[in-house]
């Protein structure tokens, strides 16, 4: 991956992880990138993920020739960017790092050192002199760790911008990058919409050629697209006109009221999206819950609750601030319904939600009345 003559990549491509974070699948794998700028001082751009350390170091070798790092600049401490640092400052033992004070903080619980005596605290509009090259300190907290800082390489235009404008999986820029990166910033950064926000209005006041994360492809096409796209996403904001279906069905009832409503909606339409909670990844039918600006929830009832597969896709948008949408439900239970009950409020919590005034009640399989609901939801839906 070319970034400019002066500023290399030499990160790394993960195949074997199959949950990234512990729950989030990877089928097509992810990136852990690290770069360094050759100038008058050599700064190399954070670590990589432990199982790759080896990969890594090779990588750094042949970028650097005989030549030997100046600094090593740590933007985040989540492992999987800082897990090499202990070793990159014994391979290396007259480098310096470079970072935030949280950052030391952690490195202390990692790795039983803060590094005292080879460091260098940097925040918000600190410079970096490398020569020709100057890395310009931008602090972001809570984007998504409270540690991390992004920089603004000044000459190259080039923002390192941490776990901000990763994505999953390839790291070429012909690839549709819009579905993996807006998977990724909801599963992991989407809490943080109002940090994400006021580094928006940083990086408003800067001339960016490039971005380079720490996952996924360096952009360097329609920059202001990709930010367009975090800004909408940052803000809550509706992505895309049209509906998700989030079901969870055991015999098949609940299933066929949900894909009968998808099918109308579509007559009339509507773009619609429909998940089986039970068989899908959840992340993706987060995303796009966060993506569209309406949410239909189908449950059965169960327990005297609603299906577990429901409840944690429910427990996934709460916990994201999911907000600014229409909402409705479909229940269905045998003798006393009680999922659509159960599903409002544990999304009460959420602010700015607006809830369908039509509930389609199932009591185990869809007859003339469910049916007349389904209609009568679709026509306030698709008004909305």
């Amino acid at each position: 991956m070319k970034i400019s003559d002066n500023v290399k990549y030499i990160g790394v491509f993960d195949t074997e992880t199959d949950l990234f974070e512990g729950q989030y699948k990877i089928p097509d794998g992810i990136s852990y990138n690290s770069y360094v700028i050759i100038d008058e001082k050599i700064a190399v751009l954070d670590t990589v993920d432990k199982n790759f350390g080896d990969e890594w170091l090779k990588n750094l070798s042949a970028v650097l020739g005989d030549k030997k790092p100046d600094y090593l600049v740590v933007h985040h401490m989540e492992p999987d960017h800082s897990a090499n640092i202990a070793r990159f400052m014994n391979v290396y033992p007259e480098a310096t790092i470079v970072s935030s004070a949280a950052a030391f903080r952690m490195m202390q619980n990692f790795f039983g050192t803060a590094f005292e005596n080879r460091r260098l605290l940097v925040g918000e509009n600190d410079e970096l002199s490398l020569g020709k090259h100057t890395l310009k300190f931008i602090a972001a907290p809570m984007v998504h760790w409270p540690e991390v800082i992004m920089s603004y390489e000044v000459s190259e235009k080039i923002l390192f911008s941490a776990d901000g404008f990763g994505r999953f999986g390839s790291t070429d820029e012909k690839d549709d990058w819009a579905d993996e990166a807006r998977r990724y910033y909801i599963g992991i950064v989407g809490k943080y919409g109002v940090q994400v926000q006021a580094v928006l209005k940083k990086a408003a006041a800067l001339e960016i050629a490039k971005i380079c994360p720490l996952h996924g492809p360096v952009l360097t096409k329609n920059i202001g697209e990709y930010v367009k796209l975090y800004d909408i996403w940052s803000s809550y904001a509706v992505e895309t006109d049209g509906t998700v279906i989030a079901y969870a069905s055991v015999y098949g009832n609940t299933e066929k009221a949900a894909k009968l409503l998808a099918e109308k909606l579509e007559s009339n339409g509507e773009k619609v999206e429909i998940y089986d909670l039970a068989r899908t990844d959840v992340s993706e039918a987060v995303a796009a819950a966060f993506r569209y600006g309406k949410l239909v929830l189908a449950s059965i009832t169960y327990n005297t609750d609603v299906f577990p597969y429901m409840k944690e896709f429910i427990n996934h948008l709460t916990e994201r601030d999911f907000k600014n949408r229409t909402v409705a439900f479909i229940e269905n239970g045998s003798w006393a319904p009680t999922a659509a009950k159960t599903m409002r409020t544990m999304l009460e919590k959420c602010k700015n939600l607006v809830f369908a005034e039509t509930t389609v009640k199932i009591t185990s399989a869809l007859n003339e009345s469910s049916e007349t609901q389904i209609e009568k939801l679709v026509d306030e839906l698709v008004t909305k």
